[in-house]
């Protein structure tokens, strides 16, 4: 295990209070939540890639940061309709 490999192993540790946090405050909140998830999970496929030396996770990473970006675009424009 490399120092990539550790990190990616925390970052994606550090999702569980994100879930939590997620489910328990209001939906604005759970915006922001939802887009620090797609970042913190953006970032540990990268440190695996770099980590495992897999290339294809390098791909994966940048189609989950977009995905969470316009993913975020989205239930912003829909959750507008009740705040």
């Amino acid at each position: 295990m490399n120092a990539f490999v550790i990190a990616a192993t925390v970052l994606i540790a550090a999702l569980a209070p994100l879930l939590l946090a997620a489910s328990v405050r209001p939906p604005i909140d759970g915006l922001v939540v939802v887009e620090v998830a797609g970042a913190v999970t953006t970032l540990a496929l990268l440190c695996l890639s770099v980590g495992l030396g897999d290339s294809v996770l390098f791909t994966v990473a940048v189609i989950a940061a977009i995905a969470s970006w316009i993913g975020g675009l989205v239930f912003a424009r829909f959750l507008g309709r009740w705040i």
